[in-house]
């Protein structure tokens, strides 16, 4: 099945948790806070700048959770969308 976004939403897929710390120490599930970062997978016809495969940083509350075909995807509005990760940009 083939998630469309409609109008100014965007289907995303949320990046995994760090499993280690800076230091090198290995986290617990319990403890790995949930990135606020996402690949994006569907754009809808109304947003503008944030395209397929773009990795972006999102609100906390924003977006919806669905789970289709035993895959979990996030829905959020454009709104929702904090900013575009550029790799290589300084």
């Amino acid at each position: 099945m083939k998630l469309v976004p409609l109008k100014d939403r965007l289907v995303m897929q949320q990046l995994e948790a760090e499993e280690k710390t800076a230091s090198g120490i290995i986290l617990p599930d319990s403890a790995q806070e949930k990135p606020k970062q996402a690949k994006v997978i569907a754009v809808g016809v109304s947003v503008s700048g944030i395209e397929k495969d773009d990795i972006v940083i999102y609100k906390s509350f924003g977006p919806d959770e669905v789970k289709v075909d035993g895959v979990e995807y996030l829905i959020a509005k454009e709104e929702d969308i904090l900013a575009k990760v550029e790799k290589g940009a300084k």
